[in-house]
């Protein structure tokens, strides 16, 4: 039978001070003062951009930000297949990967955004919502894409190599784990390189190392992948 092992390597938190900001400095500093105005409702946010580029951190790092001061928010992913109704005690609306929304989570989504922007009770609510590409493009209901498309729209560049070389090593550390440059070099050109992807790799990797109590190798890798 297969040890369990406490998985003491947790991924950090998405938070906007871990967030890397290469070549998204722009973007990023208007998030920020963008969360430091709420409860004062600023213009909605869209975020787009290529799987790996940062939009789901942001979004969540939002979250964070308003969890720690005690508010609640509206989280709608494609992995939601029962939206809750519009909750008053909101903070914001996040709406995360919108390309991927079927029929009934535009619907939710659309309402969702009306009443956060035009509230039956109490002030106006933050809305941030992020998809793979610009509002124009979207595949959506056209009620809802054009709501995207109201306020800031701002589109994030995935990492270059040296950038997500640099972040998966921060994550490796934050974990306890060492990644040597032949293993970095193995895991850049084997898997896919998005940021994302090589992240979900590094979960992988360090649970698979504490369960088998060894380094991390290019032959661990081989190993785990035998595994799975």
């Amino acid at each position: 039978m297969e040890q369990l092992v406490l998985d003491l390597g947790l991924a950090p938190t998405p938070t906007l001070t871990n967030f890397v900001t290469d070549g998204n400095e722009p973007v990023w500093a208007h998030l920020r003062l963008w969360v430091q105005s709420l409860p004062h409702a600023p213009q909605p946010i869209y975020l787009w951009g290529p799987a790996g580029s940062g939009k789901t951190h942001l979004l969540r790092a939002v979250a964070q930000s308003l969890v720690e001061r005690g508010e609640s928010t509206g989280w709608l992913g494609a992995a939601v297949t029962r939206p809750a109704p519009f909750d008053e005690r909101w903070s914001a609306v996040l709406l995360d990967d919108v390309q991927l929304y079927t029929a009934e989570q535009q619907a939710v989504a659309f309402n969702w955004f009306v009443n956060a922007q035009s509230p039956a009770v109490g002030p106006q609510r933050a809305v941030l919502a992020c998809g793979d590409r610009p509002p124009a493009d979207l595949s959506l209901r056209e009620d809802l894409r054009s709501r995207l498309a109201w306020g800031h729209v701002f589109q994030l560049h995935p990492l270059d190599e040296p950038a997500r070389r640099a972040v998966l090593r921060r994550a490796a550390a934050a974990r306890g784990m060492v990644l040597s440059d032949e293993v970095m070099d193995f895991m850049l050109n084997r898997f896919a390189r998005d940021l994302s992807s090589l992240m979900a790799l590094l979960d992988r990797l360090d649970g698979y190392a504490l369960r088998t109590q060894r380094p991390i190798t290019i032959p661990l890798v081989r190993a785990m992948l035998a595994d799975a």
